[in-house]
C-alpha cells in the first residue's frame, strides 16, 4: 500500500509575531532574522528528504520559510486557500488587554462549536476551511507526490489538521503550534495519522557564537 507522506509547516518568525501584531490574510509580512535562521535551521534538517512537491500559502513568509528547498528546484504551487485566517479589523494592529479579551472571547465562540462566527471585518474558521477543501482535493488526487511539503500559518493550518483528521473545527485549539513547527502526516487512501505533532527538535541546535538559540514564539496569529 502506497503512503503519502505529508510535511506540514508554520512559517517562520516575524516581525510581527514578536510585537504582538495581528497579522492575517491580509498583512504581508516578512521573516525576520529568527525566521530565516529557523528556516535554514529546517531545511539542513530535512533537506534530505525527497520532496516531489512544495505546496504554501500565497504569502511571501511562508515561502521565505521554504526557500531552501526552492532553490532545490522542486516544483511549487501557491493557493490562497492555504493563507491565513482573516483577522479583520484586528489585522495590524498590536493586542491591547481590550482586544485580547474580545479576541479570547471569539477563540471561546469557536470552541463551543459556532465556528461560523466571524471575527468583526474577518472571516470565520467555517469559511477557512471551505477555501482549504480545493487544495486537500488537488493534493489528494496526485498519489505521485508521494512526499510534500506544506508550508501555512498558525490558525490555517489548525483548521487544516481538523478536515484532515476528521476532527470537528470546534477541536482546533487541540492542535498547538510556534514558528516553524512540523506536523508529519501519513495518508493511507482511507485516513491520515500523525507521525510527528508540533515538532521543534530541528530548532534546539547547540549554542555558538554566530547561531545563539531563541525560545520559539508560540504567539499564534
Amino acid at each position: 500500500m502506497s503512503i503519502k507522506k505529508v510535511y506540514l509547516i508554520r512559517h517562520g518568525q516575524t516581525d510581527y509575531n514578536v510585537q504582538c501584531i495581528v497579522q492575517g490574510s491580509g498583512v504581508d509580512s516578512q521573516l525576520n532574522d529568527e525566521g530565516q535562521r529557523q528556516a535554514n535551521l529546517f531545511y539542513h534538517h530535512y533537506k534530505h528528504i525527497p520532496f516531489q512537491k512544495v505546496y504554501t500559502s500565497t504569502l511571501q513568509r511562508s515561502i521565505q520559510s521554504v526557500q531552501g528547498f526552492l532553490d532545490l528546484g522542486i516544483p511549487h504551487e501557491t493557493y490562497n486557500g492555504l493563507n491565513e485566517i482573516n483577522w479583520g479589523t484586528r489585522e495590524g494592529t498590536r493586542i491591547t488587554p481590550e482586544e485580547d479579551a474580545y479576541y479570547h472571547n471569539i477563540l471561546q465562540t469557536w470552541s463551543n462549536g459556532e465556528t461560523g462566527v466571524c471575527i468583526e471585518g474577518g472571516e470565520s474558521p467555517d469559511l477557512v476551511a471551505a477555501r482549504q477543501v480545493s487544495v486537500i482535493e488537488t493534493i489528494l488526487s496526485r498519489p505521485e507526490e508521494e512526499t510534500i511539503l506544506i508550508c501555512m500559518h498558525g490558525r490555517a493550518m489548525r483548521i487544516l489538521l481538523c478536515q484532515l483528521l476528521k476532527y470537528p473545527l470546534r477541536c482546533m485549539d487541540q492542535f498547538e503550534h510556534q514558528n516553524l513547527c512540523l506536523y508529519q502526516l501519513d495518508y493511507t487512501g482511507s485516513m491520515f495519522t500523525v507521525k510527528k505533532y508540533c515538532d521543534t527538535e530541528h530548532l534546539h541546535v547547540s549554542k555558538s557564537p554566530d547561531m545563539a538559540m531563541h525560545k520559539p514564539h508560540e504567539q499564534n496569529r
